[in-house]
């Protein structure tokens, strides 16, 4: 009877938050799309369930960070949805208003509740690991970093009292940093991964508790905050089908710009000329809204405006075609 109510229960809840879950996963896979659009492993949709051919699950660099900030996007989402009353059974963390914070300040304000968000992301997602293995370690492991990076971004912010605006005394309280920042802060622990040595003796032995011992040596001194991974990446610049995995071909890169990033100038580079494939510019049209008007009261009409615009892709080289050395270039415009 215990087993059935605590089932229901269980039920309920995740009929509860299923929906601000939903949201949080798919906020964490937007993410990862933005933070690795010029790489030549762009987050594709295939490898997302993170899962690769021969029923084995990929521990690679890129897949702690799909767990990463896929946990990280349902406990962003959680706290917030809890912060803001959209659950029955939480709300603002209050456990430090009216306590010193500092000198000058003091708790209070609607602190987010990151605790609730932790907890039930934890519940929940930590849940789609049944395995024992390795495998699962590095995967909880990089849950739990994903979660950290949402600790590790709020921010404290403050609201002034005192006469005429003195602010002699101040209330804070913690808030979520943006989004983005989360996943600018896992892009930089992706970068820095560290990869798991483990002892191969225990594992082929099948002795389950050996097993467990070589996991546990093997994490010891890594950081709850860092990422960790198993497997050398694949190939990126090859399309894998049976690994989900696209390749550099056909993919667009940028050229020029004096607002690009040095990271940007360089796609070209990475996505196209060290993939073995050439750049090919296109002429495309783009369809935008334009001449957009504020009506009284209250909408908005826009005109659709057609522009044609330059763009660069990666293709296959020509057969027989030799790749451009433009040092070579240079030395015999120096002769001339």
């Amino acid at each position: 009877l215990r087993n059935s109510l605590t089932n229901r229960h269980q039920c309920l809840a995740f009929l509860t938050y299923a929906s601000s879950m939903q949201v949080g996963a798919q906020s964490g896979i937007q993410e990862c799309k933005y933070q690795f659009a010029l790489e030549r492993w762009n987050c594709p949709e295939s490898t997302l369930q993170l899962s690769t051919h021969n029923g084995l699950r990929s521990a690679t660099r890129e897949s702690s960070f799909v767990h990463a900030i896929s946990a990280a996007g349902v406990m962003y989402t959680l706290t917030k949805n809890c912060s803001m009353g959209d659950f029955d059974n939480c709300g603002c963390d209050d456990s430090r208003i009216g306590q010193t914070g500092g000198r000058g300040w003091i708790w209070g304000g609607c602190s987010d509740n990151v605790a609730f968000g932790e907890k039930i992301s934890k519940q929940f997602v930590d849940a789609l690991e049944d395995g024992h293995d390795s495998r699962a370690a590095v995967n909880l492991h990089n849950n739990e970093a994903g979660r950290l990076a949402i600790k590790a971004t709020m921010r404290r912010a403050c609201k002034c009292h005192g006469v005429s605006g003195s602010c002699s005394i101040q209330t804070c309280w913690m808030q979520l940093a943006d989004f983005r920042e989360v996943g600018n802060y896992l892009k930089v622990k992706h970068a820095h991964a560290k990869k798991l040595e483990l002892d191969k003796k225990p594992a082929r032995a099948g002795n389950s508790a050996d097993n467990r011992g070589a996991i546990a040596q093997a994490f010891r001194g890594i950081a709850r905050t860092e990422l960790i991974y198993l497997e050398d990446s694949p190939d990126y610049c090859v399309r894998n089908q049976s690994m989900g995995f696209p390749g550099t071909e056909g993919r667009e890169c940028l050229k020029g710009g004096k607002n690009m990033s040095q990271w940007e100038r360089k796609s070209c580079r990475r996505l196209c000329y060290e993939c073995g494939l050439r750049v090919v510019e296109k002429r495309v049209e783009v369809v935008s809204s334009c001449n957009c008007k504020f009506h009284w009261c209250c909408t908005v009409k826009c005109d659709k405006c057609t522009q044609v615009v330059t763009r660069y892709y990666c293709e296959h080289r020509e057969v027989g075609a030799k790749p451009q050395n433009k040092t070579k270039r240079k030395h015999r415009a120096r002769r001339h």
